[in-house]
This record gives structure tokens, sequence and C-alpha cells, in this order.
């Protein structure tokens, strides 16, 4: 008696790989909108609660990347710089965005945070002559504006909170470059090891940025570590590989799009556990944000299968 083996067609392995993608996206996302939540518990400069972040990465990660590692240091050249490098612009953006969290609403610093959209977008647009239609166009544009409704009451604010403001702005352009670079590297290296890679490139510059600079390692109090670690484990272990394994198979532009959603986590969040009121205006804005993604990442049946996965990103 034969046993029938049958295999799924391609077309169908390609949707279920693109859903698992997009779980994975979700579930990064979720992650790290507690970013800003775990930041502000920890209360420590901004350089010093981002080592932690990824020295805490680089440690957990060290045993399942080795394997990967060692590989990717036996390729050299541009994998291996481009690695390194997305870890020294994640190390510009902890330093600029949790210093901002000291100044400004969580809520605030996070939108501003993720206008690395619009940055992204250009790259792709002008850059890598990537198409994009008029649906993701029309939902990054309602995407902003309902990230704009969530923060809206902070940008009253006086000096402080601007000075907030500018220093998430600042990071934005730091996360951009490294959404941009972390897309090409994934082209060569894995997941896990690019985030071993980036991970430890980030803590040795923000490393000699404190040292240089004198500001304190240690010393603080048990609930500081705490949130530390949490910060460390579940916003960049959890959260960045769901968000890394996702730019191997999504495009980087639609991966920064989705990203927009984080402001909203965190302004739900911060409701009860940071005590930041959230009003009738960022809630509408919510809506937006979350219907904006779902407008840029729909594209009618026709167009989805004509395109290439991917359109010039990695679709590893």
């Amino acid at each position: 008696m034969s046993t029938i083996t049958t295999q799924a067609p391609a077309s169908v392995q390609q949707t279920q790989s693109q859903g698992r993608a997009y779980a994975a996206l979700a579930v990064g996302i979720l992650c790290i909108g507690f970013s800003a939540i775990f930041t502000k518990w920890a209360g420590v400069p901004g350089p010093v609660s981002g080592f932690y972040r990824v020295a805490i990465a680089t440690l957990v990660l060290a045993l399942p990347a080795a394997a990967g590692a060692r590989r990717v240091f036996r390729l050299g050249g541009p994998t291996l710089a481009l690695a390194l490098l997305a870890g020294c612009f994640f190390a510009g953006d902890l330093s600029f965005w949790n210093t901002s969290l000291l100044y400004t609403s969580a809520a605030n610093s996070t939108l501003l945070g993720n206008t690395s959209t619009l940055w992204v977008s250009l790259w792709a647009l002008l850059v890598l002559h990537e198409v994009l239609g008029r649906r993701f166009w029309v939902g990054t544009a309602l995407a902003l504006v309902g990230a704009a409704l969530i923060v809206g009451p902070d940008m009253r604010g006086g000096a402080t909170d601007a000075w907030g403001d500018l220093l998430a702005l600042g990071s934005s352009l730091f996360y951009a470059a490294y959404l941009l670079s972390t897309g090409r590297v994934r082209r060569t290296a894995g997941t896990v090891e690019f985030m071993w890679l980036s991970s430890f490139g980030a803590a040795i510059v923000l490393l000699a940025f404190n040292v240089a600079t004198g500001l304190p390692l240690w010393g603080f109090t048990f609930d500081q570590y705490a949130a530390l670690v949490a910060l460390g484990l579940i916003s960049h272990v959890a959260g960045w590989l769901c968000i890394n394994y996702a730019l191997g198979h999504v495009r980087a532009s639609l991966t920064s799009v989705s990203l927009l959603a984080q402001p909203v986590i965190t302004a739900i969040a911060s409701v009860p556990l940071l005590g930041e009121a959230l009003s009738a205006a960022q809630i509408a804005g919510g809506g937006l944000v979350l219907g904006g993604i779902y407008l840029a990442n729909r594209r009618p049946a026709a167009e989805a299968t004509a395109e290439p996965t991917g359109s010039g990103e990695p679709a590893a």
C-alpha cells in the first residue's frame, strides 16, 4: 500500500509565510509598545537605559546566535559592516529617544520617534525606486494624522516638552537608518545573528559613550534594575526578533507604517501605568492610525499577485 504525499502549492506556502510575518510583526509592535513604559519606570539617563537594553540582548542571544554570527564574521565585508553599522544607528536612536522620555510624555515621544516612516518611504521612492501606490500614501497620511491626534495635547507644553520633542524627532533619523540597514543585511544574515551583531555594536558604542561622559552604570534600585531587564528581554529581544523576522518577508516601507501602532499601544498603556491622561481626541487618533495601517497594507489582489515579494527589500 503506497503512501501519497502532497505538497502545498508555492502560492499557499508564500501566503502562510507572509501570514507568519504579519503575526510576528503584531507581537513585536506590542512588545516595543512598552519600551517607553519600561524606560520611564527605570528613570535613568537615556544612554544608560539604552546600554542595558542592548547589553542584556547581547548576552541572551550569544548562544543561539553563535553559529550564525561565526558565519557572518567569516563572510566579512559588507554584511558584517552593515550589521555593525545598524547597531551604531540603533545606539543613536536609543540615546536620543530614551533621553526624550525624561522630558516629554511617553505618547508624544513615541509618535515623533516613529516619524521615521517618512524617511524610509522617501528613501524607498527615490533610491530603491519602489512603487508606492495611492492606498499606501492615503493610509500613511491617515496614520500620521491619527498619531498627531494622540499626542496633540502634549504639543502645547513648555520648553521642557519642546526639548523632549526635538530629541524624539532626532531619534527618528537614526531609527529610519536602522530600518533600512536591517532590510539590506537580512538578505544574507539570519534574524538571530543579525540581532546579536547589531546589539553588540550598539552596546559597544553606548558603553564607550557612558564611560566617556561619566554617566552612572550601576547603583540603581531593585525596581530600576527590574525595569531595565524588562526593557532588554521584552522590548528588545522579544520585540525586535519578531520585527526583524518580519522585515525579511515584508517591505521596509510597509513595516515602518505598521510600526505606527506603537504610539497607540504606548498611549493606552501610559494611562494606568504612568498616569498620563488619554483624551477623546487621542482615542479617535488611535482609530485613524489603525485604519491607516490597514489601508496602507491592503493592496488589490491583482497587484499583490503581480508584484514580487519584497519589492527591493529582503524576501528571505
